[in-house]
């Protein structure tokens, strides 16, 4: 599962892939990386093709002077993944800002997505950590070479190898202080700040997929998140699941915003459990066409106004 790299429109994409079967693809949070996967694709790859890409702007990948919407991942993956990989359709899982990047690439590549998988995913309602609101103030870019100095990091990297090799384990804090230390380079920092303000204002999210949630009555949808979730509350797990009929939702106890890498075991079965348990979606074009005009199925959410376009 070493980092691998494919050389799209010009800016280098890193990636992480094993396993061989059905394609799963893993989208990391805002300032994480494929790493975060670290524990979860060595069970997955026993039966299935892991794909793990670092979102242009993190980890490993590069970061241009460029568009950081949730739109432009998801172009960016559907070309790595279709183009690049040749993998015609997989099970999207999303955690975080990857779960708004994966619901908007099968919002805008709805014959990518066999099944759909939210993590503690962003997207879902305004609520969303102070810090990350804090961040969005005017002139706070400039602040953060402050905040996140590059000393800091290093003492800190230092600590956390000292525990690791003492059997100190600590995910949750482990996967926070990697996205902190992340920030200490200034490339990094740019990056984070136009994606943090595509989707987060200082009053909370910005981008919500809440009035398309009925597109995805045709897709196989899990929502997984960690009761003490701490960046996005698990309320948003809730509202979704109402609004999704034929989702399941799965509630990790003890389990903070990182649950994939708190609790990777039992992450993995439930993902595997859900995809062995669930048809791949295959959308037809005159069905979404129906959704969109109003004539949804009785199980899906019909708009407001009959005859009135959802989107």
């Amino acid at each position: 599962m070493d980092l691998q790299f494919a050389t799209l429109h010009g800016n280098d994409v890193a990636y992480r892939i094993a396993g061989e079967g059905p394609a799963i693809v893993l989208i990391h949070g805002m300032a994480g990386c494929s790493r975060t996967w670290r524990d979860v694709m060595p069970l997955l790859a026993r039966d299935y093709t892991v794909i793990a890409p670092d979102l242009l702007g993190h980890g490993r990948s590069a970061k241009p002077h460029g568009d950081y919407s949730l739109g432009a991942y998801a172009s960016g993956l559907r070309d790595l993944i279709a183009g690049a990989l040749g993998v015609e359709r997989a099970t999207l899982v999303g955690q975080s800002l990857g779960g708004g990047v994966a619901m908007q690439l099968a919002y805008q590549y709805p014959e990518l997505c066999e099944r759909l998988v939210l993590v503690g995913s962003g997207g879902l309602g305004r609520e969303v950590s102070w810090i990350l609101r804090l961040l969005t103030l005017p002139a706070a870019e400039y602040a953060m070479p402050l905040l996140f100095p590059r000393f800091l990091r290093d003492r800190g990297n230092r600590v956390s190898a000292f525990l690791h090799d003492r059997g100190i384990h600590a995910p949750h804090v482990a996967e926070m202080w990697r996205a902190y230390a992340s920030l200490a380079e200034p490339e990094n920092r740019r990056a984070f700040h136009r994606t943090l303000r595509a989707v987060v204002d200082p009053g909370g999210q910005t981008v919500s997929a809440v009035d398309r949630l009925y597109l995805a009555a045709a897709v196989p949808t899990l929502i997984a998140w960690g009761d003490r979730d701490d960046i996005i509350p698990v309320e948003h797990a809730h509202r979704a699941h109402e609004q999704m009929p034929g989702s399941r939702l799965e509630i990790f106890t003890g389990a903070g915003h990182f649950l994939h890498a708190e609790q990777p075991a039992k992450f993995a079965a439930v993902l595997g459990d859900f995809i062995e348990h669930t048809a791949p979606a295959r959308r037809d074009l005159a069905a979404y066409r129906e959704l969109l005009r109003g004539r949804a199925p009785a199980q899906a959410s019909a708009p407001a106004e009959a005859g009135r376009p959802a989107c």
